[in-house]
């Protein structure tokens, strides 16, 4: 579609989640393709060629984060820029990191936060890896979830992660 800002891949067994989703980005001049499940994201990803790749994690067939482990293992969509969109629990987020997962934002979610997160990895991923910051907790203006690539802090050096109801430091737990 010309004059798109770029193709994303909507995963999530959800309709209601895909089409809000998809709508808030197509409003912001994505092209949105999306697949129901883990398994159906694998079956299209090659023809549709995304340059981001958005995940729920409890999905039937084949969940986000098995799904984001296939991804990374496959050589042709090694370096594709993969988000964690979803409500995680910590060791979910562990696991994204381990897959190799390069943003998370937690549900629910500002539409804004959703667009800002697809445009850096859009950006990250034309800029090719390495990536090395697989996530950057911490709400970008809202409280409602991450931005890959370093979220806002919270005053003086704290980091906060709202997704989790967690904060402290920077550099303890998570970035």
């Amino acid at each position: 579609m010309p004059g798109t800002s770029g193709r994303v891949l909507v995963v999530d067994d959800s309709e209601v989640i895909r089409q809000l989703i998809r709508v808030n980005l197509e409003l912001e001049g994505f092209e949105v393709v999306t697949a129901a499940d883990g398994a159906e994201c694998l079956e299209i990803v090659r023809r549709v060629a995304p340059d981001v790749v958005t995940l729920d994690v409890m999905m039937p067939r084949l969940d986000g984060l098995r799904t984001a482990a296939r991804l990374r293992a496959a050589a042709d969509t090694r370096r594709l820029p993969i988000a964690i969109v979803s409500a995680c629990t910590p060791a979910d987020l562990d696991r994204g990191a381990s897959v190799g997962v390069d943003g998370y934002l937690a549900k629910p979610f500002d539409p804004a936060d959703l667009v800002a997160l697809v445009r850096r990895l859009i950006t990250v991923g034309e800029s090719g890896p390495p990536r090395g910051y697989a996530y950057g907790f911490g709400a970008t203006g809202g409280a409602t979830g991450g931005v890959a690539g370093g979220g806002t802090t919270a005053g003086g050096g704290w980091r906060t992660d709202s997704a989790l109801g967690e904060h402290g430091p920077i550099g303890e737990g998570y970035p």
